[in-house]
């Protein structure tokens, strides 16, 4: 394989500016054709995007010669079906996160593969970006000395009516669709960044409630980890709440890093009796690191970035936190 020719099933909002054009602009990586079941999105979608191809149907994008790679960009409901038929065919995968509606499917999406001997990736790709690289390199370098502990706290406000009527926001916290509510949107980036940064996990436990009942999935959650390291994790979800927040903070031995995942580029370190702002640019395409490691992965010329085993011990760890 001396170039990726990507198929994308599932050519939604999500591949609109995070991740589609991305692929075009990785090198040695092209975007083949697109897949939605809706045939006039589909079209519209390709002609935008200037892809050559468009289906209606997984199988028939999935069996297309002239594809050698899939990205799974469809609901968490569908991503075992769908990288197994890929993985069926020969094709290595790229997979959205959530991994899985379950652990149960990721853990057989990341066991398939490795019978299969195939190559699948999951989308965390907050891994690969700038600021998150400096974290992981701040923490390496000893620079808040040896962690201790590390916190976050995200809040939003809740769901208007006119929000759940809206189809795109509606399958978000439909459990049968998504595995859960907005957590299981939100919480994956945040939970595969602290194993990032803070590696292998002991134990876990947490608790999770539907307050308000605006909708089947929990929108209150709280939860722990206890790394292998010894440091610890604990970590809220609102989704009811009067106010926005999102902070997370590691705490060492010699001082603390704060940041937030989602609302800001800046990076604060405060050590020793002393303060350092680190300030990043915006990402056109923030998936497109991301992209590029995983073409430079399927090409044989790189590491995974983020292992099927790795995409199923977080959503273990997001089953253990909401599960009754």
């Amino acid at each position: 394989m001396k170039k990726i020719n990507w198929g994308i099933i599932g050519c939604g909002d999500v591949t609109e500016v995070k991740s589609g054009p991305a692929f075009n602009k990785v090198p040695g990586s092209v975007l083949a054709a697109v897949m939605r079941r809706d045939a006039a999105k589909a079209a519209d979608y390709a002609k935008r995007h200037h892809v050559p191809k468009w289906y209606t149907s997984a199988d028939d994008l999935i069996n297309d010669p002239e594809v050698n790679a899939i990205y799974v960009a469809t609901p968490p409901s569908t991503h075992e079906e769908y990288t197994i038929a890929a993985i069926n065919a020969g094709k290595p995968v790229y997979a959205e996160k959530p991994m899985a509606n379950n652990y149960a499917a990721a853990l057989n999406m990341a066991d398939y593969a490795a019978k299969k001997d195939m190559r699948l990736v999951v989308a965390h790709y907050r891994r690969q970006q700038p600021r998150f690289k400096k974290v992981k390199q701040l923490i390496a370098e000893k620079a808040i000395g040896e962690i201790l502990y590390a916190r976050i706290e995200l809040c939003n406000k809740p769901l208007t009516k006119e929000d759940l009527a809206k189809p795109k926001v509606a399958w978000r916290v439909d459990p049968a669709i998504a595995g859960g509510g907005i957590f299981h949107d939100l919480a994956p980036h945040q939970l595969d960044l602290m194993y990032y940064f803070l590696g292998p996990v002991e134990k876990v436990c947490g608790v999770a409630a539907n307050q308000c009942k605006q909708y089947a999935a929990d929108d209150i959650v709280a939860g722990s980890i206890l790394f292998k390291s010894g440091a610890a994790f604990n970590g809220v979800w609102c989704f009811n709440a009067p106010e926005d927040a999102d902070v997370c903070e590691i705490t060492g031995t010699t001082g603390k890093i704060s940041f937030s995942v989602f609302t800001s580029n800046n990076i604060t370190v405060t050590a020793n009796g002393k303060t350092t702002n680190y300030t990043f640019d915006d990402l056109p395409h923030v998936q497109q690191p991301m992209i590029e490691a995983v073409v430079k992965y399927f090409l044989h010329e790189g590491d995974n970035p983020c292992t099927g085993h790795e995409g199923a011990e977080i959503m273990r760890m997001i089953e253990t936190f909401t599960s009754p």
